[in-house]
């Protein structure tokens, strides 16, 4: 599976960068692609292309804030999630994902 998101925090630092390493090591150890990108206090960084939205299964939005650019994901399956809930549980959150992608 091809996954893409956003993580985003109030503060814009220390949550924003947990979500997007807890993601990317779970759904690596999981046998997926992932790309994350991170909007806060400095800006966007790692940001997605045309191609990366394109190409993903998945947009999985995990933050506190109002993210820029949402309307990028447009016909895609979008999940949004708290920034809280990706640092407890990402392998669950991701296990669930799959399941239903693989139903649709």
């Amino acid at each position: 599976m091809k996954i893409v998101g956003v993580a985003a925090c109030t503060s814009g630092i220390a949550h924003t960068y947990i979500a997007k390493k807890k993601l990317e090591t779970a759904a690596k150890s999981l046998g997926h692609e992932i790309h994350i990108e991170t909007q806060g206090t400095i800006g966007t960084e790692d940001e997605l292309t045309a191609k990366d939205i394109k190409e993903a299964d998945v947009v999985i939005i995990a933050a506190d804030i109002k993210i820029g650019g949402k309307d990028r994901f447009k016909g895609k399956k979008v999940v949004e999630i708290p920034t809280s809930m990706v640092i407890k549980a990402p392998k669950g959150l991701i296990n669930k994902i799959e399941e239903e992608v693989l139903k649709a």
